[in-house]
C-alpha cells in the first residue's frame, strides 16, 4: 500500500511541528508521504522569540526549528519561497504560483495569521502596504528590517500595548531607542491583564525608558516625522513598528470553499467543512482555544498526525487551557484563565495584591477552592505554584496570602526543589512536558539541557521553563549520578 500523500500548507510553527508529529509516529514514511510548503524563504522558526532576537539576547539563527539537513534526514519534501495557488477539491490537487501541481490525499492548513494594519493615514502606501518607516512586527524578516532601520537613540514608536507590542518595546528600549508605546486602550494587554495590573505594568516599563500615549488613536503618519494622534498632540518617531493585532490567513481556504469566519471553522478532529482538509495552528478556528499562541497549535498538530498516521483514530482536540507570559527582560509577568474576574463577583474569590512602587501585583480567581485564573506580575515563585494549581486542578492551599507571596508549599503541587515536585508537575506547558518525562529522558541518555530539550522539546517553545529544566538537570545530576553526570551538571549551571 502506498503511504497517503499529505500537504502541508504552511512552514511556520504550527506546520513544522506537524511534520515533526508525524514522523515521530511513521519514522520510515510508509504511512505518509510529506511536503510542506511555506511562503518565507527561510527554515520554520520560532516565532516565539523573535522578541529575543529584537532585543539582541539572540542570534537570528538561534530561532531556527530545523537545520539545512532536516528535510532529507526525514524524507520531508519542503519547497520555501513558495506560494499555493489553488488547492482544487474536486481532483484533489495544490496548485503552486509557479504552477507545479501536488496531487494530495489529505492537506493541513497551516497558513497563520498576517499583522493587521489599522487605518490610520498614511500608514500603508497605495498598495496596502507599510509605506517608508512603517515595519508590522510579525516575520523574521519583520524583525530584520527593524534592526536595520531603528538606529540607537533615535525615536521609534510602537502601535499597540499588547503582548507582541510590549516585547517589541522593551527590546528596542534596551538597545538605546527612545520607544514610545501608542495603545487606544485605557490599559496595557487588556485581554490578559485588568485595569491595575496594566496601570503597573506600565509603571514597571516606564521606568525602563518606555513611555506611553493611553486611551488614544494615531490618526495620522508621516514619513520621517511621526505620528499625529486623535487628541491633537505628536509623537516623534523616525520608526513605526505596528503590533496592533492579527488576522487568520483564510484567503486560500475561503477560495476554496471552506467554511470561514474569524478563521478556518474546524471540528475536534481539526477537520474543516472537507473532511480530507485540517486546519491548525492561528488560522484554524476551534470554540476551544484562543490564536496567537504556540501550545494550542503544537497540540492540534499531536492530534492530525494520531489521526493521519492511524496512531490513534479516537485522537480528539479539545481545546487548551492556556497560560500567557510576557518574554520581556526585567519583566516577570503571567496571565492564565478568567483574568477580569471583579472582587463583587458573587460566584467568585477574588484576592487581590498591588505593590505597584515594586513592580509587583498579584490576583487569584477560584471557584470552588480551585484556581481558575490569575495574573502574576513581578512575583515569579508564585507564578509557579499557582500555574501548578491551575494546570492540575488541585485545591489552593487556605493560606491565599503566602500563595500570592510565593511562600505556600501545597504538598504534591510545586515547591522551591525539584525533589518537592511530583512525576506529574508540568515543566514545559509549550510542549506538556512533565518533571517524570524529563527524568525518563535523563535515564535513557539525555545528559543535558540541550540533550534533554532534544528528547523531549522541553524549553523549545517560549522558554520560559528553561532555567526549571536547569534546575531538573541539576537535581538529577545530584541523585542520579553516572559517568556523565559532571558533564551534565555543568551544562545545566
Amino acid at each position: 500500500m502506498r503511504p497517503q500523500q499529505v500537504v502541508v500548507i504552511g512552514y511556520g510553527m504550527a506546520g513544522a511541528r506537524f511534520a515533526e508529529e508525524v514522523r515521530r509516529r511513521d519514522p520510515a514514511g510508509e504511512r505518509v508521504s510529506l511536503t510542506i510548503v511555506g511562503e518565507e524563504t527561510h527554515a520554520a522558526y520560532n516565532r516565539v522569540l523573535l522578541s529575543s532576537v529584537l532585543a539582541g539576547a539572540m542570534a537570528t539563527d538561534a530561532v531556527t526549528l530545523h537545520d539545512g539537513a532536516w528535510a532529507d534526514r526525514y524524507g520531508v519534501t519542503v519547497r520555501t519561497g513558495t506560494r499555493v495557488s489553488r488547492i482544487d477539491r474536486v481532483v484533489r490537487t495544490v496548485t503552486l504560483a509557479d504552477g507545479d501541481v501536488l496531487p494530495y490525499d489529505a492537506v493541513v492548513l497551516a497558513t497563520g495569521s498576517r499583522a493587521w494594519l489599522p487605518p490610520t493615514e498614511g500608514l500603508c502606501d497605495e498598495n496596502g502596504e507599510p509605506a517608508p518607516g512603517v515595519v508590522a512586527f510579525r516575520t523574521l524578516d519583520d524583525c530584520e528590517r527593524i534592526l536595520a532601520t531603528a538606529r540607537p537613540g533615535a525615536p521609534v514608536a510602537v502601535l499597540g500595548g499588547g503582548l507582541l507590542g510590549l516585547e517589541a518595546a522593551r527590546g528596542l528600549a534596551g538597545r538605546g531607542n527612545r520607544v514610545t508605546v501608542v495603545h487606544p486602550v485605557g490599559h496595557l494587554m487588556e485581554r490578559q491583564l485588568d485595569p491595575a495590573a496594566g496601570r503597573v505594568l506600565a509603571r514597571t516599563l516606564a521606568q525602563l525608558g518606555i513611555e506611553f500615549r493611553l486611551n488614544v488613536l494615531a490618526s495620522g503618519y508621516v514619513p520621517g516625522d511621526g505620528l499625529k494622534l486623535a487628541d491633537g498632540s505628536h509623537v516623534p518617531a523616525d520608526l513605526v513598528v505596528v503590533s496592533a493585532g492579527v488576522r487568520a490567513e483564510t484567503g486560500l481556504a475561503g477560495d476554496a470553499g471552506l467554511t470561514i469566519d474569524r478563521g478556518v471553522v474546524v471540528d475536534d478532529a481539526l477537520r474543516t467543512s472537507d473532511p480530507r482538509i485540517h486546519a491548525i495552528g492561528d488560522c484554524a478556528q476551534h470554540p476551544g482555544t484562543i490564536s496567537g499562541l504556540v501550545q494550542p497549535g503544537w497540540e492540534q498538530a499531536a492530534v492530525v498526525a494520531d489521526l493521519l498516521t492511524g496512531a490513534d483514530s479516537a485522537a480528539r482536540y479539545t481545546g487548551t487551557p492556556v497560560v500567557t507570559r510576557l518574554k520581556a527582560r526585567d519583566i516577570d509577568l503571567a496571565a492564565l484563565g478568567e483574568v477580569h474576574a471583579e472582587l463583587d463577583d458573587p460566584d467568585a474569590e477574588v484576592v487581590r495584591l498591588e505593590d505597584p512602587a515594586r513592580g509587583r501585583y498579584a490576583k487569584l480567581v477560584l471557584r470552588d477552592d480551585k484556581v481558575t485564573g490569575a495574573i502574576m506580575l513581578g512575583t515569579p515563585d508564585a507564578a509557579a505554584m499557582v500555574t501548578q494549581l491551575y494546570d492540575r486542578g488541585m485545591p489552593a492551599p487556605s493560606d491565599r496570602l503566602a500563595l500570592l507571596l510565593g511562600r505556600a508549599l501545597p504538598s504534591g503541587a510545586t515547591g522551591a526543589s525539584p525533589a518537592d515536585l511530583p512525576s506529574s508537575a508540568v515543566i514545559c506547558r509549550c510542549n506538556t512536558v512533565s518533571k517524570g518525562q524529563l527524568m525518563t529522558a535523563w535515564r535513557a541518555g539525555a545528559r543535558s539541557v540541550s540533550a534533554l530539550a532534544d528528547a523531549t522539546r522541553a524549553s523549545t517553545g517560549c522558554g520560559s521553563c528553561r532555567e526549571a529544566v536547569c534546575g531538573i538537570a541539576q537535581w538529577l545530576a545530584e541523585v542520579d549520578p553516572d559517568q556523565d553526570a559532571a558533564t551534565a551538571g555543568r551544562t545545566a549551571s
